[in-house]
């Protein structure tokens, strides 16, 4: 039987925007607007200037754009930082099987690559497409499997799909494929206890994963071999990093036949995917019944049990997060936030504001119950009860978060928020540029046309 990675490789090389149906271009599309905004406006903040910084230390042909800068460095070192300001704020699309971010990997990575060999917009939004349902097959291979063991499923899938981008821009041969995805094997990494802290490197998991895609495919492009059977093998990918179960290995071999791309959900709120439905319910309820929050006794939430060392323990440090980005993975903080402003921007993420003593009084009455009947991580679902103080009991239920596969939200909805973050960095005419550009990219005879409009400037 044929290598798993050897099928992948061919998937790849055979790939034409010709072949592709109409929804999974203009869904990569979007996804790449929507990734850019993030970029943009994680190229203002304090993490986004320091990786910035050390992708420019780093240097190498000036070929590719650093998202928000003046600067060109090779593309390995653009993906780098590119990778982490687009993953920094935790706005950005999720495969929810898989637990995947995509646009952060493979539309970062097919921008710095294409923009190195010159690309049109064409084969940019080829590279793209084949990096993101690379690295969402490679996901759902093992649904939940990775987060149970300490692992970011986002971390470990992006150097495949980085190496899918990457590869298909370098033009590698169909025996080059095993190479590359051989060495990805040993290039994969990140681990979840930035969650115990709040700290940073989640962020940059992204970035690093696809600077290690970008390696892999250029250490294969020379001849440097890596195991040919890295997925299915005993010491292989999935062994390691899921352990000794089993595997859905059947999903690798239906790239080009059921699409994932469809399926990616853009977020409303700059925080963990698996919030957004509870966050809903929050909302509802605050429309619906305008709860005063000093009459709520309780916020109870059911949750499955695969998210709460994620989100919800230990208890205690949830319901009063460190730091403004632990904030963004703490459920009874995203609620209490919810109930009491009525959104969640990003000025809702900011270290004066997880400070705000009316939210932590609230997020301190906010628990969850285990509910084994939800499909997690198949989809991700909300349930909020709220219990007055004269016993009245009102709640919401959400079987999906808004902007998924059952509930899109608009292009013109995406769009918005695409000016929103971009406008943080750039004036509002470039932020039409850019949206015109992204809109017509198969269209676009190379690609810096759409990558000269990322630096700041008139």
């Amino acid at each position: 039987m044929e290598a798993y990675s050897q099928a992948i490789g061919r998937f790849i090389r055979g790939l034409s925007i010709d072949d592709i149906p109409q929804g999974v271009v203009e869904k990569t599309k979007l996804v790449l607007l929507d990734t850019l905004g993030v970029a943009l406006a994680s190229s203002t903040m304090d993490f986004g200037a320091m990786v910035t910084r050390v992708a420019q230390s780093l240097g190498g042909s000036p070929n590719s754009r650093l998202v928000g800068s003046d600067s060109k460095v090779a593309a390995a070192n653009a993906v780098l930082a590119n990778g982490t300001l687009a993953h920094g704020l935790d706005y950005d699309d999720t495969l929810e099987e898989a637990i995947v971010h995509t646009g952060c990997c493979a539309g970062m990575t097919a921008l710095a690559v294409g923009e190195e060999v010159g690309a049109a917009g064409r084969s940019v939004l080829e590279a793209a497409v084949a990096g993101t349902e690379v690295m969402c097959k490679i996901g759902i291979v093992a649904p939940g499997k990775f987060h149970a063991r300490g692992f970011h499923p986002t971390a470990l899938c992006s150097t495949f799909g980085a190496a899918a981008a990457a590869g298909r821009l370098y033009a590698l041969e169909l025996a080059q494929w095993s190479d590359a995805f051989g060495i990805c094997g040993s290039q994969s990494s990140g681990i979840i206890e930035y969650l115990a802290d709040g700290t940073w490197t989640k962020r940059m998991h992204p970035g690093w994963a696809a600077h290690g895609g970008v390696i892999a495919t250029l250490l294969a492009r020379e001849g440097f071999r890596g195991p040919a059977k890295v997925f299915e093998g005993t010491h292989g990918f999935f062994q390691s990093f899921g352990g000794p179960t089993e595997y859905r290995f059947e999903k690798l071999l239906e790239l080009g036949k059921i699409w994932e791309t469809p399926r990616l959900t853009f977020k409303s709120y700059p925080c963990g995917s698996i919030s957004h439905p509870y966050m809903d319910c929050a909302l509802k309820l605050r429309n619906k019944y305008a709860p005063a929050p000093e009459q709520i006794v309780e916020v109870v939430c059911r949750t499955a049990q695969g998210p709460v060392h994620r989100l919800w323990e230990p208890l205690a440090d949830k319901q009063r997060p460190a730091s403004s980005y632990g904030a963004k993975f703490s459920l009874p903080y995203c609620i209490a936030v919810m109930l009491i402003r009525g959104r969640a921007s990003l000025d809702e993420f900011t270290n004066e504001a997880i400070q705000d003593p009316s939210v932590l009084a609230l997020a301190k009455k906010v628990r969850y119950e285990l509910d084994p009947s939800i499909d997690y991580p198949r989809h991700f679902s909300g349930h909020v009860r709220i219990r007055l103080v004269d016993g009245t009991v009102v709640e919401e239920n959400q079987p999906h978060p808004r902007g998924g596969f059952e509930d899109p939200l608009p292009p013109e909805e995406i769009e918005s928020k695409f000016r929103a973050n971009a406008q943080l960095r750039l004036p509002a005419a470039r932020a039409d540029q850019i949206v015109a550009a992204v809109n017509r990219l198969e269209q676009l005879a190379e690609i810096r046309s759409l990558t000269d409009l990322l630096k700041p400037g008139k």
